[in-house]
């Protein structure tokens, strides 16, 4: 097939590769299902890849039938140089299969089955996770992992957490599903303490049904989280279980610090240790940000500060991340930096935070190309104790260095 020329427009402007369901989209150009579908439920693509015109997520994509049968005779025609034939696209828009997928979940002896076949489905394409949601999948899953749950039962479940994450999409319809379920957020704290075969697959994506939740959850249910939940969340950071496992349940933490009497309950699971012992395993730029935004929260507390102080590398890696990060963590860092320089300032602190390089770091900023605000509030807290750290050598040295970066 190498030898064979592809006619440039059975080609996907996204993938580069010959189109097996072409679509036409608003704006008049051609792209594989696929690849347009992908393009358009990421969220943060909302312009057609060639014309660069407004793309709404809800854009209907009309079947390029003349293109398609071109593609096929031509694949045909090519069958001798190794083309493979473009099969006609079979579209999953029967509703009743559906439903009976789910009915089928009622019974014991069909229920996995059915399961691993909403699964595929689901991953095929965006159309078919959309006719599910309309034939009541969301609400299926709810009710599968919860009576998982009430009957102890792990069969399935798995299956049943990965068809929800997969068929989410957030209406109001299924939004009310799970805004206010306190049973279902039970119910993802009982998986994550049980001991199961692929724990970590499991784990995960009950985490990732939990960040959902929390992102749509109403402020009664955000309120209702017990000290047991968080520990539990910690205890997802402490274990590593795996790389996406701590991102989920730091933006799960993160969602819980918006709601101000969560903030305690985060420190006394004993957060903060866990989230700078993260840090210093020097993780992706994600993580990191995800941390400083958290910490920045818990150091509003007397007791999120106590407990940073309480590590021996608290302000060091606070420090240590200004700069070097993104513009993000500089402004979480030296809010941090501002929280304990200002209610937390002791002596011992102050000789801490200049021993380390936290005072060194704050004039680096104002060297630094870093926005007005962080430069505003590093000098904040340079002005705070001006009289305790001016007469270092270190800092005379900072102020005529620029930051390398």
């Amino acid at each position: 097939m190498d030898d064979i020329e592809i006619p440039q427009y059975f080609v996907c402007p996204i993938s580069l590769q010959i189109m097996k369901d072409p679509v036409i989209v608003v704006t008049g150009i051609t792209y594989d299902r696929e690849s347009i579908e992908q393009w358009l439920s990421s969220g943060k693509n909302t312009t057609c890849p060639v014309t660069k015109q407004p793309l709404p997520n809800e854009s209907d994509l009309t079947p390029n039938l003349t293109l398609r049968r071109l593609i096929q005779a031509w694949c045909i025609t090519n069958a001798s140089h190794g083309v493979d034939r473009i099969p006609t696209p079979k579209s999953f828009s029967d509703r009743t299969q559906v439903v009976k997928l789910i009915q089928d979940l009622g019974v014991p002896q069909l229920r996995f089955q059915s399961l691993k076949k909403l699964e595929a489905v689901a991953s095929k394409n965006e159309k078919n996770r959309k006719s599910m949601v309309e034939a009541g999948v969301i609400k299926a899953m709810v009710s599968l992992i919860t009576s998982c749950f009430k009957g102890a039962l792990v069969d399935g479940l798995s299956e049943a957490l990965n068809v929800f994450h997969l068929v989410w999409i957030p209406t109001e319809q299924t939004k009310k599903l799970v805004s206010d379920n306190h049973d279902l957020v039970e119910s993802i704290i009982w998986v994550l303490q049980q001991k199961m075969d692929d724990q970590e697959t499991v784990k995960t994506r009950a985490l990732l049904v939990l960040k959902i939740i929390t992102e749509v959850a109403s402020g009664m249910l955000m309120e209702r989280l017990k000290l047991d939940f968080f520990k539990k969340m910690v205890g997802v950071l402490r274990h590593r279980i795996s790389q996406q496992a701590t991102k989920v349940a730091l933006h799960v933490l993160l969602e819980a610090c918006l709601c101000g009497r969560n903030r305690a309950k985060i420190i006394e699971a004993g957060a903060v240790f866990e989230l700078i012992e993260i840090e210093l395993g020097a993780p992706e730029k994600r993580i990191t940000e995800l941390v400083m935004a958290i910490l920045d929260h818990l150091c509003c507390s007397p007791d999120g500060r106590a407990q940073l102080l309480g590590h021996a590398g608290g302000i060091a890696i606070v420090s240590k991340r200004i700069l070097r990060v993104s513009p993000a963590v500089d402004d979480r860092a030296v809010r941090i930096l501002m929280s304990i320089a200002k209610f937390s300032g002791t002596n011992e602190v102050l000789h801490e935070m200049l021993r380390v390089g936290a005072v060194s770091k704050l004039c680096m900023v104002l060297q630094a190309e870093s926005a007005a605000n962080v430069k505003e509030k590093a000098r904040e807290v340079l002005r705070l104790h001006n009289n305790v750290w001016s007469s270092s050598p270190c800092i005379q040295v900072y102020l005529l260095t620029r930051y390398n970066r």
